[in-house]
C-alpha cells in the first residue's frame, strides 16, 4: 500500500510563503488565528482553519 500522506498542519514558514510576511509576523498571525478559533497555544492549526480565519481562497 503506497498511500501518500499530505501534511495538513500549517507552520510559520508556510504562513510566510502564503502571505509574504516575515517569520515573526507569521507567528503572530498563527497565534491570532488560534485565539479566534478558541484553541490553546500548543494546539496545531490546519491549513483549512488558517485559510478560513483570514478568508483566503485556496
Amino acid at each position: 500500500m503506497n498511500k501518500e500522506l499530505k501534511r495538513i498542519v500549517i507552520y510559520p514558514k508556510d504562513v510566510s510563503i502564503i502571505t509574504g510576511k516575515g517569520y515573526r509576523q507569521s507567528l503572530r498571525l498563527l497565534k491570532q488565528a488560534k485565539q479566534r478559533l478558541g484553541k490553546d497555544e500548543q494546539d496545531f492549526l490546519t491549513f483549512d482553519e488558517f485559510l478560513n480565519v483570514y478568508k483566503i481562497n485556496s
